[in-house]
């Protein structure tokens, strides 16, 4: 029980946030189990229709269909008419769309794979160890791929590098560029594709990332980029027109040592990109939505990743622009700007 006298319509505030979030909590659970069961497919081929239709579309049983789909209608994900169900337009977008910026479906698994990793993060948070990117569930790869590659397409060849200082003109008359920490290589691929002039270098220090790096790369029919196994601080390459780091900067353990690297291996007039998610230089700045969820992240994924690796500096996922550019120029970098940004993320450009 409260030892101080509460203020009941505060506590009526929180508690319904709270229950709402619990709401949400169970939503994105059906949200992320209908699209592996193929359940939102099914109904945006036969809506509206019943539940009977939908199952017989999805080919499961009907019983278990009308109750996700009860859910579903309950958090307003999908329509009901009193006798049957529809996905809007809308909603097709969020749940359906796959390769659509707009598809959540690859923030749920990202998301889902957090609860799959609550108890070794939480003995990692107990014993003040990390927690290596390399054991955590295979939600976490698939989800944080899917989920930002739909945004790199938009975003990566068409705005990013051109807001770069002459960047785009080296691509395209062949430069040779290094992606690090390029998980499953998607945006190596969408580079490679856009400037087949150049040659493309993936690294990251997860074998397995590696591997689906390979075989996306293939899939494509691209030539002119490989993928090697190899961590920030050590990869090989050198004489780089261009480095890049998508979002990976502050999982790293020693990122002033891995910028260090970098720096080193780019040509002189070379150019380091650094997107990272966006984030104001305080907790007092990024007290909004999009905070309370790149901190949660940050607690059970990107803080124990640093921490499992040499130095653990623990940036975290909303390091901000001020710490970001401190760690750069420590680095060695003597110019870094903010090129651009989106909703969500900011693009840096150093420069030796």
């Amino acid at each position: 029980m409260a030892t101080q006298a509460i203020d009941q319509a505060k506590f009526e505030a929180l508690f319904g946030k709270v229950l709402t979030n619990i709401g949400g909590a169970m939503s994105l659970l059906m949200a992320y189990m209908g699209d592996r069961l193929g359940l939102y497919a099914a109904l945006a081929k036969v809506s509206p229709a019943t539940s009977a239709d939908v199952a017989t579309a999805a080919s499961l049983d009907e019983r278990y269909v009308r109750e996700w789909l009860s859910a579903n209608a309950a958090a307003g994900y999908v329509d009901y008419d009193g006798e049957r169900f529809s996905l809007s337009p809308e909603a097709e977008l969020i749940f359906a769309a796959d390769g659509d910026p707009r598809c959540l479906q690859g923030f749920f698994e990202a998301v889902k794979s957090t609860y799959d990793d609550e108890a070794k993060s939480t003995e990692a948070i107990c014993e003040g160890r990390g927690f290596s990117w390399g054991e955590r569930s295979p939600c976490c790869f698939r989800g944080t791929d899917r989920f930002f590659r739909p945004g790199y397409a938009v975003n990566l060849v068409d705005s990013w590098l051109p807001a770069l200082d002459g960047v785009t003109d080296k691509l395209a008359a062949g430069a040779t560029v290094a992606d690090i920490g390029c998980g499953h290589g998607s945006s190596t691929v969408l580079m490679a594709q856009a400037f087949p002039q150049s040659t493309f270098v993936g690294y990251d220090f997860h074998p397995a990332s590696i591997d689906a790096a390979r075989i996306k790369a293939r899939e494509a029919g691209v030539k002119n980029a490989r993928f090697e196994v190899a961590a920030a601080k050590e990869f090989a390459g050198r004489d780089f027109d261009l480095a890049c780091i998508f979002d990976a900067l502050h999982d790293m353990g020693d990122p002033v040592g891995a910028a260090a690297h970098i720096r080193e291996a780019l040509k002189p007039d070379g150019t380091l990109m650094l997107v990272e998610p966006l984030a104001g230089d305080s907790l007092t700045d990024n007290m909004h939505l999009l905070g309370q969820i790149f901190y949660g992240f940050s607690t059970v994924a990107c803080v124990p990743a640093s921490k499992a690796q040499e130095v653990g500096l623990a940036l975290g996922a909303q390091a901000g622009e001020k710490r970001l550019s401190e760690v750069l120029r420590e680095a060695g970098f003597t110019s870094v700007r903010r090129a651009t940004a989106t909703d969500t993320n900011m693009v840096l450009e150093a420069r030796a």
